[in-house]
């Protein structure tokens, strides 16, 4: 027998590019890149020796550049009374530089500058995203007129009571009910489904999802603005503005230090004057006052410890999307878990064998068959079986005659034989005879296990069972456990896929909170429930589906290899690699970083207090202040960067196993 080369991979059904915003579309991006080079172009020059005249202008364009926006965002929120933060690092920048310490000031205004490009960036790329779901939505549709004729019109213009033909190959135009027809249906981006649901008169179909045998007549039962793909893109849109970011512990410190910095400031200037003071040296304390009171450190007490967390997590196949997210996975006390394709790996496999005693079929015998029949189909469990084959390195017979019949099968002339592989329950359709009762027991014993069965017939009489099932990760049941211990309860399953099967899933990993045959709306319903009981949630999923509850939850994780563009762009770290144990290191060393982020305010508060106490109580030389004032901000950003080291990460995976 010859082996035949491989099936082609199934056609990606046609969707329209989606647009993504370049970095530099973005003016917060191109002023901060420019800040950011007028700074390092400015350094060396000081640092050598050169006059002021050649360095001096290069930082006052950064200050430029890089302060213009939140000083003039600052200034509009002073007219509606209101102090904002940024602005008053422009005055730290500004009082630094008033008394010299040029650098100082640009360094910080480029931090500033940089972080609010990122979040711009994040922002948009959310946006491009969500967009770009509608497009899984085809641009036209083919619905049938009273005279039987068809025409070809835009989905927009489709009202509730039209009837649509969806023929193989193409996506459904709108929500809707199957009138008469036969297919499979993939809806993974709908439900999460790993494999093709068969669809006859009767059963609920979704706009955007994929016909892949079988013509279909639809009857639009919404409108195109109420569809389960519009409702999806409206809840992402929703949960991204309503869900107020969780704020850094340093930002609510800095809110309450700057107010009390300048007032402070305006003091130690006024009131020595009030006393007959020389306007020189009142100036002068005042000055050194807001360098030593700058929050120079208390901003690095924060960023080097996450931004060095996030540099170590990336290395590590983890992509946190930013310093708030990573202070934020590290107050997680609860988990809910997608199943296909973030505990499982998302692809079907043959897991048993099981030819019939007396069939005169071996295990290799039974699976070559059920693959030369299987060969000429595209449908996820044919695959399955013919990658299984091949596996083993069986050899497979050529099939003829091959034919197609949704939701029950395939059929094909293999070797002489008339070879059927599909749905027990279709193909036995009633028959008593001992084969086929032997082929139902054992049937009914791999789906009780959680397995697709598929019967194997030749010439009309069963020879075997196989059993099909989406892989669980090998690492699952331990990441499970591990969420477990750090959170103080066991994580949540939030599946589109049928009970039965999370079932068994959930009891392979060690889950009791099992929630299966949801729909996207039912998962963030699910994860508002947990929020409402004062639960900071923390999903983990791969598709579309799971996008509305990544994106209401309080951090959301989406797996990078599988996933879809939706769930990346919406969640607010990725799994590059898959990995799904680097979940709870990743947790583990976000709550690393935060003590780190303690420790650096303990320095940096004892640093300030005491330049403070001895500018005000003595007369502190204004080079001592500076050095102070520096040595306190050298000193948190080197025990912040103890997070890049390999050894932080290997900490955290201790202790995400310890718990």
């Amino acid at each position: 027998m010859a082996v035949l080369p491989a099936p082609p991979a199934p056609p990606r059904p046609d969707v329209a590019p989606r647009r993504r915003t370049r970095v530099f579309a973005l003016p917060e991006a191109r002023w901060a890149a420019a800040a950011t080079a007028l700074f390092l172009l400015a350094l060396p020059l000081q640092l050598t020796g050169a006059p002021g005249w050649a360095w001096g202008p290069l930082y006052a364009l950064a200050y430029a550049a890089g302060g213009w926006e939140p000083a003039w965002a600052g200034l509009r929120a002073l007219r509606e009374r209101t102090l904002d933060v940024d602005l008053l690092m422009i005055v730290a920048a500004l009082g630094a530089a008033a008394v010299g310490q040029l650098m100082d000031g640009a360094l910080l205004i480029v931090i500033f500058a940089t972080s609010g490009a990122l979040e711009a960036l994040a922002t948009a790329r959310t946006a491009d995203s969500v967009r770009g779901l509608l497009d899984l939505a085809p641009a036209t549709a083919t619905r049938l007129l009273d005279d039987g004729t068809e025409e070809s019109v835009p989905t927009g213009r489709l009202a509730v009571g039209d009837t649509l033909l969806v023929r193989p190959g193409e996506r459904i135009g709108a929500d809707g009910r199957v009138l008469d027809g036969a297919g499979e249906v993939d809806q993974a981006t709908i439900t999460g489904e790993p494999l093709p649901v068969a669809k006859r008169a009767g059963d609920e179909v979704f706009a955007g999802t994929l016909n892949g045998t079988g013509a279909l007549r639809v009857k639009v039962e919404r409108d195109a603005s109420d569809s389960v793909i519009a409702r999806i893109v409206a809840m992402v849109e929703e949960a991204s503005e309503t869900k107020a970011p969780t704020q850094l512990f340093i930002e609510k410190v800095e809110q309450r230090y700057s107010l009390g910095m300048v007032a402070a400031t305006l003091a130690v200037f006024a009131v020595p004057l009030a006393f007959g003071a020389a306007f020189t040296g009142s100036l002068l304390r005042a000055m050194t006052f807001m360098i030593v009171a700058s929050p120079c450190a208390v901003v690095l007490a924060t960023m080097p410890p996450l931004l060095s967390a996030i540099a170590n997590a990336g290395r590590h196949g983890v992509l946190v999307k930013s310093a708030v997210v990573m202070e934020r996975l590290g107050r997680t006390d609860a988990v809910a878990l997608d199943k296909t394709g973030t505990l499982t790996e998302g692809t079907p496999r043959v897991t048993d064998l099981r030819p019939l005693a007396g069939s005169g079929f071996s295990e290799d015998d039974l699976l070559a068959l059920a693959a030369a029949a299987e060969h000429p189909s595209e449908h996820p469990l044919a695959r399955a079986v013919v990658d299984a084959a091949r596996t083993r390195g069986l050899a497979l017979a050529a099939a003829e005659d091959f034919a197609s019949t949704p939701g029950v099968g395939v059929t094909a002339a293999v070797d002489g034989r008339i070879v059927a592989v599909g749905t027990p329950a279709r193909l036995i359709n009633g028959r008593t005879d001992s084969a086929a009762a032997r082929a139902a027991v054992i049937a009914a014993e791999l789906e009780e296990a959680g397995r697709t069965a598929v019967l194997v017939e030749a010439d009309g009489v069963p020879v075997g069972v196989l059993g099909i099932a989406d892989r669980l990760r090998p690492d699952a049941a331990a990441t499970v456990a591990a969420l477990a211990r750090l959170t103080g309860r066991t994580p949540a399953l939030l599946t589109g896929d049928n009970p039965r099967a999370a079932a068994h899933l959930a009891a392979e990993v060690g889950i009791t909170d099992v929630r299966a045959g949801l729909l996207p709306k039912d998962k963030v319903d699910a994860v508002r429930e947990q929020e409402a009981a004062g639960r900071r949630v923390l999903v983990v999923g791969d598709g579309v589906n799971d996008a509305p509850a990544l994106a209401a939850a309080h951090t959301g994780i989406a797996m990078g290899r599988a996933g879809s563009d939706l769930a990346l762009e919406t969640a607010d770290a990725v799994i590059v690699r898959d990995e799904l144990a680097t979940v709870p290191a990743v947790v583990a060393l976000s709550r690393r970083a935060r003590s780190f982020v303690v420790q650096n305010l303990a320095i940096a508060s004892v640093f300030i207090t005491t330049l403070i106490v001895w500018d005000l109580v003595a007369t502190l030389p204004l080079p001592l202040g500076v050095l102070g004032h520096e040595g306190s901000t050298v000193l948190v950003g080197l025990n912040g960067l103890r997070l890049l080291r390999e050894s932080a990460w290997r900490r955290a995976r201790a202790d995400a196993a310890a718990g």
